[in-house]
């Protein structure tokens, strides 16, 4: 996993730095019409968090890696339904990743995209079945590593989240 960038080596992160909010607006970039999500980024969120809910009740360990890596996909597909427009009718271009449909439209999620695009295959190959393709411990980290993405994506389009609290009488 990409390494926080901190001067202090006893308060380094295993997951990616996030890169500061500038005060600058952002531009929209345009995207393929067939790549935009048809959901709202609250929604795309939304879906996103009950994922993590999900994945953290499954024992086994590639399929609760694929459900987070799942959930992270919806966070990124919220941030290119909140940034990205539909690009100007055309030559149909070729299919793209979410996580580099990404990069067009938040450098700032550069290394997330980096570091879930190269565990998409892992992912895949824990959705086909195939055993022990993914350790526990890396499901635990993939499932950690995906909540600290949705809650720095719903940061960045101005969501807040707060983490229900167990075992609080209502």
């Amino acid at each position: 996993m990409p390494a926080n960038r901190s001067t202090s080596s006893s308060n380094v992160s295993r997951f990616p730095a996030v890169a500061p909010a500038s005060g600058a607006p952002r531009q929209q970039l345009p995207v393929p019409a067939h790549a935009l999500p048809h959901r709202t980024p609250r929604e795309l969120l939304t879906l996103a968090r009950h994922g993590l809910e999900e994945a953290a009740e499954i024992r086994t360990d590639g399929m609760r890696y694929a459900t987070a890596h799942l959930a992270a996909l919806r966070a990124a597909a919220a941030v290119l339904a909140a940034r990205a427009v539909p690009a100007a009718p055309g030559r149909r271009s070729r299919v793209m990743s979410v996580w580099s449909l990404l990069l067009l439209v938040a450098l700032e999620l550069t290394e997330w995209a980096a570091f879930f695009a190269a565990g998409a295959s892992k992912r895949s190959a824990a959705e086909a079945g195939i055993p022990r393709v993914v350790s526990a411990r890396e499901a635990d980290d993939l499932m950690r590593a995906a909540e600290q993405f949705i809650a720095v994506v719903e940061v960045s389009l101005g969501f807040s989240y707060q983490p229900r609290l167990e075992g609080l009488a209502s």
